[in-house]
C-alpha cells in the first residue's frame, strides 16, 4: 500500500474489502513517517503506541460487524498546540518541552471516536506565532515540495505531513491565516471554519477571539469529512456555536452554476506576477463552471494588518502570562529568588518572536494606550466584518489569493518581521471577521511552487464554501 495515494474513501473501501487491516495501515504510515521526517522535520514526535491501540480497536469493530466511524483507520497528524492526553504537547516551545497534558482536546476526542489514528504531533511555530514555521524551538520545517522553501506557518508541520503523504489528513490551528497560508505554500487543501464551529477546548490559546482549529487534506472530500467529524457544539467551550452541522461531503458534490462569486479589488493589489496569473486562471475556471464573477470592494482591508497585530498581541500577552515557572512549564535552574524565577524562566523559555508579541501586546494594553490602540483596533475589526457582511449581500462567496507570493526561501524574511507579517495580508481579514475561509490549490508558478486560491463565505456557510471548492476540483481547477 502507498500511504501517499490513500484517501479516506480508499481506506474505508480497503478495510471493508479486507485488502489491509488498520494495524497494517498504521505500521506502514508510521514507517513512512519515520523515514521521511528527517528531511522535513514535520513531526516533533510520532505516536506509535496510541496509533496501534486505536488501529486494533478499529480492526475489532470491523471483525464484529460494527461501524468503526467516518475516519476508520485514517492516519492523522495533530498540530502540537492541540493537547493530547499522555503525549507531550510543546507548542513548539522550550517553555513546554516536558508538558504532558492530562486530557484530550475535543477535536482529538472526536477524530478518535470516528476511528482516526493519530500518527504524530506536527511541528509548528512557537505558540502558533509565525508565518513560516521557522520559529519552532525544535527546528524549522522544510516544504516537501521545495526543501529550500518554508512550508508556511504557523501550521507548517500539519501542512507538510499531508503534502509529503505521511498523514492522509491533519489538524492545524488558524489565528490569522495559519491554516490557509501553509496549505497554499504546500499545495494542499486547508480549511478555517467559522469561529465557533469547532470547539477550542484543548487548543492552547494564542489569541482567544481569533483562534480556530481546522483540517488539512489533499482533496476537498477528505477536508469535508474531517471537518464534519470535529465540528459542532461543545459544552466545555462557551464560544462554540449550537448550530447544526450539515453534510459537507454532499455539499462538495453539488454544482455551482448560477452562483455569484465576488472578486475583492483590494486583494489583487500587490500580487506578484505568477501568483496573479494563477489566481486569474482560477477565477476564469469558476466562470467556465457557470459562476457570475462580480467585482466587490472591502475598503477597510488596508487597515487589517495593523488591526490584527494589535488585537492578537494584546490577547497573547494576557494568555502567555500563565507561563511563569510556577506550574507546568520549565523553570530556570539559574533562578535564586522568586523574581529571578519569573524573569529567567520567561527569558529562557520563550523565543524571540513570542517575546516580541508579548511586549507589543503589553504596550497596547498599558495605561494611556488602551484607548489609542486596542479599543480603536476593535472598532476597525467591526468595520472589517461589516465589509464582508455587505459583500455577502451581493454575492454567494468571495474568491481571492491566499498570499501575495508563493513559498519563500528559508531565512529570507526571518530578520524582517514586517515583511513576514505582510505575508498574511489576505488571510487576516477573514480571521478578524470570523467567517469560514479555505485555500484550494489552483496551479503552480514557473518554478513549480504551489499557489492557493482562497474561498470565503458568510458565517456558518462552510457547505457553500465546499460546494465551490468541490466543483473547482472536479473541473481540474487544482491544476490550472
Amino acid at each position: 500500500m502507498d500511504v501517499r495515494q490513500l484517501t479516506i474513501s480508499a481506506i474505508r473501501d480497503g478495510l471493508r474489502a479486507r485488502r489491509f487491516s488498520a494495524a497494517e495501515l498504521a505500521a506502514e504510515a508510521l514507517r513512512f513517517a519515520a523515514a521521511e521526517n528527517p528531511g522535513t522535520n514535520a513531526y516533533l514526535r510520532l505516536c506509535e503506541e496510541r496509533a496501534f491501540t486505536q488501529a486494533r480497536r478499529v480492526d475489532q469493530q470491523l471483525a464484529a460487524g460494527e461501524e468503526p466511524g467516518a475516519l476508520a483507520g485514517v492516519p492523522v497528524g495533530v498540530k502540537d498546540v492541540i493537547v493530547t492526553k499522555d503525549i507531550t504537547t510543546t507548542c513548539g516551545s522550550k517553555m513546554l518541552e516536558n508538558f504532558v497534558p492530562p486530557y484530550d482536546a475535543t477535536a482529538v476526542e472526536r477524530l478518535e471516536a470516528a476511528g482516526g489514528l493519530i500518527v504524530g504531533k506536527a511541528n509548528c511555530d512557537e505558540f502558533a506565532m509565525g508565518s513560516s514555521n521557522e520559529n519552532s524551538a525544535f527546528g524549522s520545517v522544510k516544504n516537501p515540495v521545495a526543501p529550500d522553501r518554508v512550508p508556511g506557518g504557523s501550521s507548517g508541520g500539519s501542512a507538510a505531513c499531508v503534502a509529503q503523504g505521511t498523514a492522509v489528513v491533519s489538524l492545524g490551528s488558524d489565528t490569522g491565516g495559519s491554516i490557509r497560508q501553509p496549505a497554499s505554500f504546500c499545495g494542499v487543501v486547508g480549511v478555517t471554519p467559522t469561529y465557533g464551529r469547532v470547539s477550542r477546548y484543548g487548543l492552547v490559546a494564542f489569541a482567544s477571539s481569533l483562534d480556530h482549529i481546522g483540517p488539512f487534506a489533499r482533496n476537498v472530500d477528505d477536508a469535508a469529512a474531517l471537518l464534519g467529524v470535529i465540528a459542532g457544539r461543545d459544552p466545555r467551550d462557551a464560544t462554540s456555536a449550537d448550530v447544526p452541522v450539515p453534510d459537507y461531503r454532499a455539499a462538495a458534490r453539488e454544482e455551482i452554476k448560477g452562483l455569484r462569486v465576488g472578486l475583492p479589488k483590494e486583494y489583487l493589489e500587490g500580487l506578484e506576477g505568477d501568483t496573479r496569473a494563477q489566481i486569474e486562471k482560477g477565477v476564469a475556471k469558476l466562470r467556465e463552471l457557470g459562476c457570475e464573477i462580480v467585482d466587490v470592494s472591502l475598503p477597510y482591508t488596508e487597515y487589517a494588518i495593523a488591526c490584527y497585530y494589535i488585537i492578537c498581541t494584546a490577547e497573547a500577552s494576557a494568555n502567555l502570562a500563565r507561563y511563569d515557572g510556577v506550574r507546568y512549564t520549565m523553570r530556570s535552574p539559574r533562578a535564586r529568588t522568586l523574581a529571578e524565577m519569573y524573569r529567567l524562566t520567561r527569558d529562557e523559555g520563550f523565543g524571540a518572536e513570542v517575546k516580541r508579541r508579548i511586549m507589543l501586546g503589553t504596550y497596547v494594553l498599558s495605561s494611556g494606550y488602551y484607548d489609542a490602540y486596542y479599543l480603536k483596533a476593535q472598532r476597525v475589526r467591526t468595520l472589517i466584518a461589516r465589509d464582508f457582511a455587505q459583500a455577502f449581500e451581493q454575492v454567494d462567496a468571495l474568491a481571492a489569493p491566499v498570499s501575495p507570493f508563493p513559498a519563500f526561501r528559508l531565512g529570507e524574511k526571518l530578520d524582517d518581521p514586517l515583511q513576514m507579517y505582510l505575508s498574511d495580508i489576505y488571510t487576516i481579514t477573514g480571521s478578524l471577521a470570523g467567517i469560514p475561509c479555505m485555500s484550494v490549490p489552483c496551479g503552480t508558478t514557473k518554478e513549480g511552487l504551489p499557489v492557493g486560491m482562497q474561498i470565503l463565505t458568510k458565517h456558518f456557510d462552510e457547505a457553500g464554501m465546499f460546494r465551490i471548492a468541490g466543483a473547482f476540483e472536479r473541473a481540474g481547477g487544482f491544476a490550472v
